[in-house]
């Protein structure tokens, strides 16, 4: 059962679509044009109950099939927001928003899904009802959350969910999934340090914080070098330091910011414990002190074994078992569709977007000719897994 013909046959109106889409992005929840799009675009197709504001700025879709047999309700989940970066390829339809564009996919995501809801409006070959589920803020704004807080689940009855990512280096009309975690939780640190200020030329009358610093970034290194077993997976990332403004002045104080990722509670709570602790007994060590502040991010992403499999069999079934990985190795980067899957059985898999430049490069676009694997599985998903009844 390979790519759907209709779906096929949808594909330059979906990418035209995702065109239109890549040329006005939009941040976080503030994505009210692509929310409109989204919603008139679901009211045209015949949608049977279209809701916006669910979660601020997000936007759900019902479909009934024609049977009425049954009352399950299985969930597809696409995020719509950008991301803040000037896009620098000189595509027909590139941004129009200076320092905003869409530079992880989301605009192919939210133009599949509305692909597979003008498919699923028409056909309307299952039993139960498909609920369309476009997300605001997944890039750090924690949309899914809000969207789960604000009743989704239980309003439209949803039973299982289900999301999508493209990656790029994968190759194009591949799926690759995983049980258990497939991405990592993620938190954020602060660790301000304070010294005493003085003369570059007199160091033995200051403590330096810019050595301090220096001495806390290395240290943190054996976080997952030294306290997490070479089997569990972990990342500490020092991404900023701030430290002094003159050529010949010790800086009172010094500031480092970065990042923790795991992929379970355990090494989670770990990270935290060990970080606090090298930060304030490094500092304490040369004479400063150090205080620790963590900001937590998104909870793993953890499939659940049997949607996993059921999500791996449609993928296969569009094309062919040997382009689906079963057992991909998890990703480091965080996603909010966690806070989805914490509420409800379900999977999130990745899709191939061939050779293209990385997510949240400036160079990267979506590959529509991604779209009508990703759309036919989102269809296929509903069909197979709200089967009309003869």
């Amino acid at each position: 059962m390979p790519v759907i013909d209709r779906i096929a046959d949808l594909s330059e109106e979906i990418t035209a679509w995702r065109h239109d889409l890549h040329a006005h992005p939009e941040l976080q929840y503030d994505v009210h044009r692509t929310a409109g799009f989204v919603a008139d675009k679901l009211r045209a197709f015949g949608c049977d109950e279209v809701v916006t504001g669910i979660g601020r700025t997000g936007v759900v879709g019902v479909i009934r099939g024609r049977a009425h047999g049954s009352n399950r309700a299985i969930g597809l989940r696409a995020d719509m927001d950008a991301l803040p970066i000037q896009e620098i390829r000189d595509l027909p339809y590139r941004s129009t928003a200076p320092g905003k564009m869409h530079a992880c996919g989301h605009d192919g995501h939210t133009a599949m899904l509305l692909g597979a809801a003008k498919y699923l409006a028409e056909t309307r070959d299952f039993d139960g009802r498909a609920v369309l589920i476009f997300q605001p803020a997944e890039e750090g704004g924690g949309g899914g959350e809000a969207m789960v807080q604000d009743g989704m689940m239980e309003r439209f009855g949803v039973e299982a969910v289900y999301g999508l990512h493209n990656v790029p280096g994968q190759p194009l009309g591949t799926f690759a999934i995983r049980p258990g975690p497939i991405m990592a939780s993620t938190d954020r640190f602060t660790i301000l340090i304070e010294g005493r200020g003085g003369h570059a030329a007199l160091p033995q009358a200051a403590v330096d914080t810019v050595l301090v610093a220096s001495h806390i970034v290395v240290a943190l290194q054996s976080i997952v070098a030294r306290n997490i077993d070479p089997l569990d997976s972990a990342v500490v990332s020092v991404c900023a330091v701030e430290a002094g403004e003159a050529f010949n002045v010790l800086p009172q104080t010094a500031e480092l910011r970065g990042t923790m990722r795991a992929l379970t509670p355990a090494v989670r709570g770990l990270m935290r414990e060990r970080l606090a602790a090298i930060a304030e007994n490094v500092a304490a060590a040369f004479g400063a002190q150090a205080s620790v502040d963590f900001a937590s991010g998104y909870p793993a992403t953890e499939n659940h074994p049997a949607e996993t499999d059921f999500m791996a069999d449609i993928a296969a079934q569009i094309v062919g078992e040997e382009r689906v990985e079963r057992d991909v190795a998890p990703m480091m980067a965080a996603e909010d569709f966690s806070y989805m899957l914490a509420h409800r059985p379900g999977a999130y898999i990745f899709m191939g977007n061939g050779d293209s430049a990385g997510l949240h490069h400036p160079e990267y676009d979506f590959n529509d000719a991604a779209i009508p694997y990703g759309t036919s599985l989102w269809a296929r998903i509903i069909e197979t897994g709200l089967p009309a009844r003869e």
